[in-house]
């Protein structure tokens, strides 16, 4: 196998998992909440893909082309009700979004 082992990609992939953590637990603005979980989950395709190249199948490239679609409609509904909330000037906490009003 040429190029680095399975385990330089699956440390950059557990050191994005965890950037992404961080960011999740110590943020408080949605928009940075948002995109620490998008960071998290690339490193878990990451991991994913690494271990479908080495097992040589291609099921954990599937997965993780699924898990980019899922990521995607995340985006946009978690994007969407960050514009909705900054437009009806809402503070942008993660602390006080307890609950939506209408």
């Amino acid at each position: 196998m040429n190029g680095p082992g399975i385990a330089w990609y699956l440390a950059v992939a557990g050191f994005l998992f965890g950037t992404g953590a961080l960011g999740v637990l110590l943020r408080r603005n949605p928009l940075i909440v948002l995109l620490s979980l998008e960071i998290m989950l690339n490193g878990a395709n990451l991991a994913l893909i690494s271990f479908a190249r080495l097992h040589g199948g291609h099921d954990g490239q599937i997965f993780a082309l699924a898990v980019m679609a899922v990521a995607a409609s995340e985006v946009v509904v978690g994007l969407g009700l960050i514009v909705a909330l900054n437009r009806k000037r809402i503070p942008l906490d993660v602390d006080r979004l307890s609950s939506l009003r209408g």
